[in-house]
């Protein structure tokens, strides 16, 4: 799906309704056809694999500049209705006069810059337009840590009362998630840095002309970076050393159990054996009087009871 913005001279976002070329405006590519893909790279003069490069699921952060277009891959935090998080390449492109953006699935990123939220960017201004999606993606990926850190206490509060497969299940989730941010974040961080070296290429400043409030805002967006590698460092940390715990509180429930188990096993075997003892076919004591059944009923109890007493003195039971 292509959609194309611009912004006017009033402030205000317009969408075209007329796919053509035309200056300072916002190619948008959601999921696009192959169709689209030609028709946006014929009309941009972009070579269709750049594009193609972005849908790709296993594609990492970049950045090139190569024939006066500059292309970068950023991977997008993604957060979808099931509350699973997962990671979006998404390709950022310069041509000529123009400013593309295409991913394989719509994202809450880049449907934040809508006529809603117009006066926060311009598609005029194409350099810090583009730092904006990079700003606003390390925002999200706060945003979407904390979601983690409230989501993981629940399951810790669940856990604590009864341990159930379905919590186990759900910490496994998110640790998986918090893998898949670590390495898209830190592949940003290469992007992000080697972009701010290219803020002194003479091309490179030529087709975007940073000023010193790009660059800033650019120190900016790193530095954001940095901290939600830090956040999802120590997150990843402190879920690990719960599975570990709760792993370890687990074997001691099964250890408990079966000592527990054992206990009872031994307990029950005494009466049974002295029942088993005067329900042989010899002469026994108290076999001849008429109270013998009570006795041994009686013999058979006590014994229990000193195993069961020796057992809890050792802390058996």
């Amino acid at each position: 799906m292509l959609r194309i913005y611009k912004t006017e001279e009033t402030g205000k976002l317009v969408k075209l309704k007329i796919i053509k070329a035309v200056s300072h405006a916002w190619f948008n590519l959601i999921n696009p056809v192959g169709k689209e893909i030609d028709e946006v790279s014929s009309m941009l003069k972009v070579d269709a694999d750049i594009l193609r490069n972005a849908l790709d699921a296993d594609e990492r952060s970049r950045v090139e500049f190569d024939e006066g277009i500059l292309s970068a891959i950023v991977n997008l935090p993604l957060l979808d209705e099931e509350g699973n998080f997962d990671t979006l390449p998404c390709g950022l492109v310069f041509s000529g006069r123009n400013f593309l953006t295409i991913c394989s699935r719509d994202n809450r990123i880049l449907s934040s810059f809508n006529k809603n939220t117009a006066k926060t960017f311009d598609t005029r201004e194409r350099t810090k337009f583009m730092l904006s999606i990079l700003y606003k993606t390390t925002q999200f990926y706060l945003r979407y840590l904390a979601i983690i850190n409230r989501k993981t206490e629940h399951i810790e509060d669940s856990l604590k009362q009864t341990t159930h497969n379905e919590e186990l299940f759900q910490l496994m989730d998110i640790q998986k998630s918090l893998v898949y941010f670590t390495t898209a974040l830190r592949d940003n961080q290469l992007m992000l840095e080697k972009l701010l070296r290219m803020t002194k290429s003479p091309a490179t400043t030529k087709l975007l002309a940073f000023t010193e409030d790009d660059v800033d805002l650019l120190e900016d967006v790193i530095v954001e970076n940095k901290q939600a590698i830090e956040m999802v460092d120590m997150h990843r940390s402190i879920l690990e050393g719960m599975m570990d715990g709760f792993a370890s509180i687990i074997n001691n429930n099964l250890n408990q159990i079966m000592k527990f188990l054992a206990a009872i096993t031994i307990v029950l075997s005494v009466p049974t054996m002295l029942g088993s003892f005067w329900g042989m076919n010899v002469p026994m004591p108290f076999g001849n009087l008429a109270y013998g059944f009570g006795a041994v009923v009686l013999i058979s109890l006590l014994a229990t009871l000193i195993v069961i007493f020796y057992f809890r003195k050792k802390g058996m039971f």
